[in-house]
């Protein structure tokens, strides 16, 4: 059976586990991201990408932002941040904002802030890619993936 190259993408890219992140800037905003990867070394360098949405938008004006890498304890933060409603930087879900400003997750498995070196507009989406200017670890132990439209704990 034939398939569009659109349908069989997003069937390929279902059956392929990836980390999930919840990336966040002042203001505050965020959005979940299953889209994040190391870039270089020399300098510290990751990219992501969004589409478009006004938590997208946000972020790409933001001077800044951290990319909060997450473990199994953050699967319904996750979900929370992947749709449109629902409470986000509540109390009780364990965020503090940074002296820069940018609102980080205390129990993320690490927290990165970066700003833009670059933004790649893509189709209805743009690639980021980020410097890295600080490192924040958090508890170890642990992993979050996004597969076939679900996050998955393993502790």
């Amino acid at each position: 059976m034939q398939t569009s190259v659109t349908t069989g993408f997003k069937a390929a890219f279902r059956r392929y586990p990836t980390g999930v992140a919840i990336i966040t800037a002042a203001g505050p905003v965020g959005l979940t991201a299953s889209s994040v990867a190391s870039v270089s070394l020399e300098p510290p360098a990751l990219s992501f990408s969004v589409m478009d949405s006004p938590s997208a938008q946000a972020l790409l004006r933001a001077p800044s932002f951290v990319v909060n890498l997450l473990g199994p304890a953050s699967a319904a933060l996750a979900r929370t941040f992947a749709g449109p409603h629902g409470p986000r930087f509540a109390p009780g879900q364990g965020w503090e904002v940074l002296p820069t400003g940018e609102p980080a997750l205390t129990t993320a498995l690490a927290a990165l802030r970066g700003t833009p070196l670059q933004l790649v507009p893509v189709g209805t989406s743009t690639v980021v890619i980020a410097e890295i200017h600080d490192v924040l670890l958090g508890p170890p132990g642990g992993r979050l993936v996004y597969h076939d439209r679900d996050f998955i704990a393993q502790h």
